[in-house]
């Protein structure tokens, strides 16, 4: 009787789900529209029926905006799968016809603390799912614009606010998300977690194209996706921002402040109290709905490459909402059964909330940033800061990029000069004057910091910018050594100094020789690698120099010249012909100067790897190095012919028997093996290779009460900090670096033991190597000289690791080269 109960609930259950239409979402007493149309009237089904793909919400928003006077739309660009970044902008009809001088006077209260804000509009920027696979956001989106286009009777809203709307933040996951989540979707609606509606497969839709994270590409803005909204941002500075996202299906609704002891220092207090009172207007929202929600708890405001908390460090209001995710139609919780069209129904209530509030605090939030940016202005130093790299232009030009595209004001350098030990060349480093409006944005992406209030992280705790991309820095310098002001950033023209019938050298310092290298190779061109320094024609080479012979290759001299040419400026590098072999140290027959294998790289990936770290790697390869990487997906992996691959990277894993012994036949033949982070344990117990690690000894912690067990355990963890190692230049891990230091990234707690051969050890934490960022005291003590890579040989070939991810959310440039020595010279380790 009992299983008959309970199924005729769920079939009770299935068939109501499927019955909500719009007015489930819509305030009861506003009127609306007739003229505009509905969602379903253009998608062909009801919001929440169906997971919105993004064809179909293009579809309507471009509907809605030809219907309706209160909207316009445009076309910000394209995602890596050529998907359209739209932006639309909602205000009232009148608004529209006055929107650029209403733009202009909003950007000028910024600029002059004199101007009246009292009858602005206040701006608000509304963006959905970020992650694709949170989608309850960019289907609330359709209803939100809806509402917003049709509803009558909120002409005070439209008049006083103008809405930067973002529908999609992430068209490339949603879609994939939306695909999976419709395919599995049966007629039946069926909430069991253990459906496959409610896991997919990997890589999964939270990521972009490339399987990035884009909640962390605010501030370091690599993506094309962040790129447009950045763009938009810094073209508006809207005073509040929201971001809705979703959570663990257990949970209910989050929305800002987060945990107060978590918020950046840099963050003004008034952006807290101010977020506070905006949060009464959700709880006022919610309340009158009966929904869950809490505050103040599990999240943080430190880490401002979210879209959350980028915007408080640029006189704005970040915003949070975090919606317990029923990660399909329907599922069951220890909440009862959550439908997708409850998780749609609260992120239109705070959607909402956010603009009653903007109106309601309309003056309020428009002084704030007024005065934020008169005090920025006014706490400016009559100082500078300096970065660059004397032998790599690309990875200076493209830091450099970044703070372009966020309208910081940079200048070239006058003349050289040399601070603090470093030489600071024109057109290879950029001065940045700390007297700017911008100052504080300057500030905080070079902001090195050691102690904190909370020992817990959402995110990273550190990410300086000149660590990061690995180049030389310093600060408080002279505003004298500032050149003229840079209007329009432009890299390097590659050139071949001139066209030789004896050879060229390319430094491997800069940033895209490896993308010179691989182009050359695959035209079938010899290349060798110097494994020593020396001096040709009056230029100093360092470890790691490309030689290219022109006899014997077959390209004649003048195809070879034009050829390189052509390499060169795709590549933005230096080739240096060459008159003579006889040089100050090796010469250029000597056997010094070693043959380079070409290359063909694998990467495993699918079920159990990383896919963060697997799509960095694979960005790395196809956008930046334009090298062929073959995706080996573990499901067939075993009836893969390894034979043809010179190298093969683990992002971060562990394979079975099988698997393991597949690779090491391959390894003895002569393949060079690369893996990151777990697999470095992995391979270890596998016998790949020998490592010895160390640990902290954390359970000897006395006095922690049952209640803080849960923060005791977790501040051991390295969230994401930066450290330094000296290095051995001599060794080809570490060709192409200038200085002896490096700096690392690192969110493991990992540590391997320093071999006791010294020349075992290319890279090796200093004695006190924390930069910036968290470690817990345990934990510093452990990692001093420990060792972040290895390389063993096994058979003829190499087996290497690293303890951390080298290429981190791309803008890690500095350490991108370790993973491109590891590729092109393991077989010289």
């Amino acid at each position: 009787m009992k299983k008959i109960i309970l199924l005729l609930l769920f079939v009770t259950f299935s068939v109501s789900a499927q019955k909500v239409d719009l007015s489930y979402y819509l305030p009861k007493d506003v009127t609306y529209n007739k003229n505009i149309p509905t969602p379903e009237s253009v998608i062909g089904h009801e919001v929440g029926e169906w997971h919105i793909t993004h064809d179909k919400l293009v579809e309507y928003m471009k509907v809605l905006a030809a219907s309706s006077d209160r909207i316009s739309i445009e076309n910000r660009g394209k995602t890596f799968e050529d998907r359209p970044l739209l932006l639309l902008t909602i205000t009232s009809p009148k608004n529209h016809g006055d929107i650029e001088n209403i733009r202009n006077k909003h950007i000028e209260a910024t600029n002059n603390n004199t101007v009246d804000i009292s009858k602005n509009p206040i701006v608000v920027y509304q963006g959905f799912s970020i992650h694709g696979n949170e989608p309850s956001g960019s289907n609330a989106a359709l209803a939100v614009a809806y509402y917003l286009a049709a509803a009558e009777g909120i002409d005070d809203l439209l008049n006083n606010t103008v809405i930067l709307f973002d529908p999609s933040f992430n068209p490339d996951g949603l879609q994939r998300f939306a695909y999976w989540a419709n395919t599995n979707r049966s007629k039946n609606i069926n909430p069991d977690p253990n459906d496959r509606e409610y896991s997919e497969i990997w890589p999964r839709g939270r990521t972009n194209h490339y399987q990035f994270d884009m909640n962390r590409d605010w501030l370091p803005v690599q993506l094309p996706e962040s790129r447009a909204r950045i763009a938009s941002f810094h073209k508006w500075l809207p005073n509040v921002l929201t971001d809705h996202h979703e959570m663990g299906s257990n949970s209910s609704f989050f929305f800002q402040p987060g945990i107060p002891s978590r918020t950046n220092p840099l963050t003004p207090q008034m952006n807290q109290d101010l977020t506070k009172e905006i949060a009464t207007y959700h709880a006022k929202a919610f309340d009158k709905m009966g929904s869950l929600y809490y505050s103040e708890e599990s999240f943080d405001d430190f880490y401002y490459g979210k879209g959350s908390t980028f915007p408080d460090i640029n006189g704005s209001i970040g915003i949070l909402f975090e919606q317990a995710s029923s990660r399909g139609h329907a599922q069951e919780t220890v909440n009862g059964v959550l439908t997708f069209p409850f998780t749609i129904r609260n992120q239109f209530t705070a959607a909402l909330s956010t603009l009653e509030a903007a109106k309601s605090m309309r003056t309020q939030i428009l002084k704030y940033q007024q005065d934020f940016y008169k005090e920025s202005r006014n706490t400016g130093s009559n100082k500078a800061i300096v970065f660059g790299d004397e032998k790599d232009a690309a990875t200076s030009y493209h830091l450099a990029e970044v703070l372009k595209r966020h309208q910081i004001k940079i200048h070239e350098v006058k003349a050289n000069f040399t601070e603090n030990g470093k030489t600071f060349k024109k057109g290879y480093s950029y001065v940045v004057p700390m007297n700017q409006k911008n100052q504080r944005l300057v500030k905080a992406m070079f902001d090195v910091r050691k102690t904190f209030k909370d020992s817990l992280f959402y995110d990273v705790s550190a990410w300086t910018f000149n660590h990061s991309f690995g180049v030389d820095y310093a600060e408080n310098v002279s505003l004298s050594k500032a050149g003229n002001e840079i209007s329009e950033l432009k890299m390097k023209t590659g050139t071949v100094s001139f066209k030789s019938d004896y050879g060229y050298l390319i430094p491997w310092n800069e940033y895209y020789a490896p993308k010179a290298l691989n182009a050359i190779q695959q035209k079938g061109i010899r290349v060798k690698v110097s494994m020593k320094n020396f001096k040709n024609g009056g230029n100093s080479y360092d470890y790691g120099t490309v030689f290219i012979p022109v006899q014997n290759q077959e390209l004649n001299t003048l195809e070879l010249f034009q050829f390189l040419q052509k390499i060169a400026s795709e590549s933005n590098i230096s080739i240096n012909g060459v008159s003579t072999g006889l040089n100050d140290g090796i010469d250029l027959g000597s056997n010094n100067f070693s043959n380079i294998k070409k290359q063909k790289v694998a990467m495993l990936v699918g079920d159990g790897i990383a896919g963060n770290d697997s799509g960095e790697i694979w960005h790395l390869l196809d956008q930046r190095f334009n090298m062929a990487l073959t995706r080996l997906d573990m499901r067939y992996f075993n009836r893969v012919d390894l034979s043809k691959y010179t190298a093969i990277v683990i992002p971060s894993s562990r394979l079975d028997k099988a698997s393991q012994e597949k690779l090491k036949v391959w390894v003895k033949n002569g393949g060079t093996l690369i893996g990151y982070k777990n697999t470095a344990r992995w391979l270890n117990s596998a016998k790949f290779i020998n490592l010895q690690f160390e640990s902290s000894k954390i359970d000897t912690i006395q006095n922690v009460s049952f209640e803080n067990k849960s923060l005791q355990s977790g501040a051991q963890y390295i969230g994401g900090a930066i450290f330094e190692a000296k290095v051995d230049r001599s060794h080809p891990i570490n060709f192409g670096y200038k200085n002896d230091k490096l700096a690392l990234f690192r969110n493991s707690t990992m540590f391997i033991k320093a071999d006791k051969k010294s020349y075992n050890n290319p890279i090796q934490y200093t004695s006190n190597p924390l930069l910036s960022g968290y470690i817990s005291k345990e934990n510093a003590k452990i990692i001093k000289n420990t060792v972040p890579f290895k390389v063993q040989i096994m058979g003829r070939g190499r087996v290497i690791v690293f303890t951390d991810n080298t290429n981190f959310r791309a803008f890690w440039y500095g350490t991108n080269k370790l993973l491109m020595n590891a590729i092109f010279f393991g077989d010289k380790m």
